[in-house]
């Protein structure tokens, strides 16, 4: 078979990668083509993305894959993380630059939605996690105080909806990424008419939804002609990174968990159906789409933003600290000198994390870190035991018994973590593929292109292409005591 080449451009909440594919019909290469920074800017109103600087980098990124090859480049297919949304007007236009969900704009927005809809009643309609950030929320904040762009706004898309819809032309809403949203009702299969009412949310804003894999139809001429591929296809993957990054799990069977690891650890098992009763509920689990329009029945926890927020902390003033040597001098930090929980509400905003960090230990009458080296230590270790608690919740609620965990994304570079966990679930853990979200992409154009038939046929095409790493249980002593410590502290 001649190698098949496709181009996936998956944007995370720090970065972003245009990554080109090559599938030879058994094994997948891939090669990256352009790397770029994706930070928040900070105005008057509050906090946004810099939406047209990634715009500017994604046609670069095409332009740039489409000089580095020699044969054609089939599709072309995006992917971003979820919630973050674009407004469109009458004409097209976009309103304004998109929020970041780490804008305090969302404050107190749970508590305005409860009055309108009891909290129970949401949860039966979408499934969804009850985090501040979501769609649902940001809409109601430009409710409760009555914003022009709401007033404004014929479409609601997405962040990669928006995208594709200035790749294509083409208005509409991928699966994974409006499951994302809490608008969406699961066990219907379309918008949440009642819950947006109730909400004050118009609900002809929202475009159709489509399934993973659709071909959304070839490039804009205008844009074609730029980027020199004019006969580029776009299809839609799972839009969500999180939904790409776990067609990529190279696991068979069904007695395993999944982390998707990066700014944010989402940690789950895949389900047929929704997982939709009070236990669910009070335990804040949430039920996203997936391909093959599985779901996520999963949950979302702080990652190692913790860890990236304290080396932007330090690196600004001036000690310039590498990832990888941050790990090491936690590696020889002591061990479990104090627990934090990393959902703690006081850490999600963008600032000084390590001052959160001490201040959060001397609150709950910890000892306090004196070192860099004892603050990621803290961080790591704080995060593998928030990944015991999920696990031993996933359990319960599911009534199985996980034998194996798969971590997938950047994270699996963080080697100590990857062990860290391991040793406090008593469970191997398989780490790789590290560009899990871009395979997962690749490999859903690839199916919708015919040139893969089945989400398990491109499963084995991972197998065949990258190397795990394997993590057995090796350190237990003293896991247990945190993990006590822990649970004290989530009351």
């Amino acid at each position: 078979m001649k190698t098949k080449q496709y181009l996936a451009i998956d944007l995370g909440a720090e970065s972003g990668r245009v990554i080109l594919g090559g599938f030879d019909g058994k094994q997948l290469s891939l090669k990256e083509i352009n790397r770029f920074e994706n930070a928040p800017v900070r105005l008057h109103d509050g906090i946004h993305w810099d939406i047209l600087r990634l715009w500017k980098d994604i046609q670069d990124g095409i332009a740039q894959a489409t000089r580095q090859t020699t044969g054609p480049i089939l599709s072309i297919g995006l992917d971003t993380w979820g919630v973050d949304f674009g407004l469109l007007d009458r004409q097209g236009g976009l309103i304004g630059n998109p929020f970041h969900y780490r804008d305090n704009r969302t404050d107190g927005m749970l508590e305005a939605a409860f009055k309108r809809m009891p909290k129970e009643q949401i949860f039966s309609y979408t499934g969804i996690q009850f985090m501040q950030l979501n769609t649902l929320f940001q809409l109601l904040s430009m409710v409760e105080n009555r914003s022009p762009w709401l007033d404004l706004a014929k479409t609601l898309l997405t962040m990669p909806d928006l995208l594709n819809y200035w790749l294509t032309g083409e208005i509409a809403s991928e699966f994974s990424i409006a499951s994302t949203t809490q608008c969406y009702d699961p066990l219907r299969g379309n918008w949440c008419e009642p819950l947006l009412h109730a909400m004050g949310i118009p609900l002809s804003i929202f475009p159709k939804i489509i399934p993973p894999g659709t071909i959304l139809g070839k490039i804009r001429p205008e844009l074609g002609e730029a980027v020199n591929n004019p006969d580029l296809q776009v299809v839609a993957p799972a839009c969500h990174d999180t939904g790409s990054a776990v067609a990529a799990v190279p696991a068979t069977g069904s007695n395993f968990a999944w982390i998707s690891s990066g700014t944010w650890s989402i940690m789950g098992i895949n389900t047929p159906e929704p997982i939709i009763n009070d236990q669910t509920l009070a335990d804040n689990f949430t039920n996203e789409g997936g391909v093959n329009h599985l779901y996520r029945f999963s949950k979302n926890i702080t990652g190692l933003w913790l860890v990236q927020q304290c080396r932007r902390t330090w690196n600004a003033s001036g000690k310039n600290f590498s990832y990888a040597t941050l790990t090491e001098m936690a590696a020889q930090s002591a061990r479990h000198t104090a627990v934090l929980d990393p959902d703690e509400p006081s850490f999600m905003k963008p600032g000084d994390m390590p001052t959160r960090i001490r201040a959060f230990c001397k609150r709950t009458a910890q000892e306090v870190p004196n070192s860099e080296a004892a603050i990621v230590r803290l961080a790591l270790e704080g995060l593998a035991l928030k990944y015991r608690w999920v696990l031993e919740k996933i359990e319960a609620l599911t009534k199985t018994k996980i034998e194996k965990i798969h971590i997938i994304g950047g994270g699996t570079q963080n080697r100590l973590l990857s062990q860290f966990t391991a040793d406090v679930t008593g469970r191997m853990v398989v780490t790789g593929p590290i560009e899990a979200t871009a395979i997962g992409n690749i490999l859903t154009q690839a199916i919708a292109t015919g040139d893969i038939h089945s989400l398990d046929e491109a499963r084995q095409v991972i197998t065949n292409s990258f190397e795990p790493e394997t993590f057995e249980p090796k350190e237990p002593a003293g896991w247990d005591d945190a993990y006590a410590k822990l649970l004290e502290l989530l009351g």
